[in-house]
């Protein structure tokens, strides 16, 4: 066997159809978190490091959640590395574990507080494998919390002092200016705590398309995911929901950032494609539209940092591309 059809199985564990996503979510959060605390951009290595080592805290959870799933996937997605047995559950723990520790030493080295919310998130989905999603119809809570952290921990990763971050202070000026003995300066920024809440809503929907594609082999196994427990239809109502609420969030995100024009359109375009597909899979609420939504998600986010990560790029370089904040004279 070539060293190419021996690896290749490891490449799939990582699901390289969503890795657009995967890579984006990391960088474009590194790269909004130092423009908008210096107006700049990090040192490339730094960068490079925090863009791995979330990548590779997101693709640990994947295959350790392959690595517990075995009997649903053989059921569901029977082509997968560890079903068809082209990889040893033995193995595929030892490859999940390696990623995650990885994530863990980056994450170290850049800043104790993104180690620290790096440890919480993956502790969190931990739970989710091994124990919420056999439990509770309400198990993509969890899964939306801890992917919700990653660009927390990101932008933590490039805050010099970690929470301890000023730029929130130009927007409480003239209102209150601590909460208790916490003075509003030493809270996160608002772009990071809506890029996270961004992350945890659209994660809710993203993971509750792939559950009602996976369906079959829940209900077989056992475990009462939501659209088991209520159906595809009312899970579909909800994906609309969430998504909406997410795609809102993304525009706050912008305009708390003072991002430019192209990240705007870019949002509101690729949300707007988004909700038209949620309105399709609540018109037909099949399992195989399920699975399209699930990319579909993907896809989505990918666009949108991928805008983002162009967006700041062009504020940096251009000097005659305004904030949309500079256009209108907001904020």
């Amino acid at each position: 066997m070539s060293i190419l059809n021996q690896i290749k199985p490891y490449i799939v564990m990582l699901r390289p159809e969503i890795a657009f996503m995967d890579i984006t979510l990391p960088a474009s959060s590194a790269l909004l978190a130092f423009y908008f605390a210096t107006g700049g951009l990090p040192e490339l290595g730094l960068f490079l490091l925090a863009t791995i080592g979330g990548f590779f805290a997101i693709t640990s959870s994947y295959v350790f959640n392959d690595c517990v799933d075995v009997d649903i996937d053989l059921i569901n997605l029977p082509s997968r590395p560890l079903p068809s047995g082209q990889v040893s559950r033995k193995n595929a723990f030892l490859y999940a574990t390696a990623l995650a520790l990885i994530a863990v030493f980056i994450s170290y080295f850049l800043n104790p507080e993104s180690f620290v919310v790096l440890l919480i998130a993956l502790f969190i989905i931990t739970l989710y494998s091994v124990f919420f999603k056999r439990k509770t119809p309400f198990s993509f809570i969890p899964v939306g919390l801890a992917y919700g952290l990653v660009p927390i921990g990101i932008w933590l990763a490039f805050a010099p002092a970690g929470i301890l971050t000023p730029s929130i202070g130009p927007y409480f000026t003239g209102m209150v200016s601590s909460i208790g003995d916490v003075p509003l300066t030493y809270l996160l920024p608002l772009p990071a705590l809506f890029f996270g809440l961004m992350i945890c809503m659209t994660d809710w929907g993203f993971t509750l398309a792939g559950v009602s594609r996976d369906v079959e082999g829940d209900r077989q196994k056992g475990a009462p995911t939501l659209p088991v427990t209520y159906g595809i239809p009312l899970t579909a109502k909800f994906i609309l929901i969430i998504w909406t609420i997410g795609i809102l969030l993304s525009i706050a995100i912008g305009l708390s950032a003072h991002l430019g024009p192209l990240y705007f359109i870019a949002a509101l375009l690729s949300g707007l494609w988004m909700l038209r597909h949620c309105l399709r899979f609540i018109q037909n609420p099949v399992p195989e539209l399920g699975g399209k939504l699930f990319v579909d998600g993907s896809n989505y986010r990918g666009v949108m940092f991928s805008a983002m990560i162009l967006d700041i790029l062009l504020l940096v370089f251009v000097d005659v591309y305004p904030s949309l904040s500079e256009i209108f004279g907001m904020f």
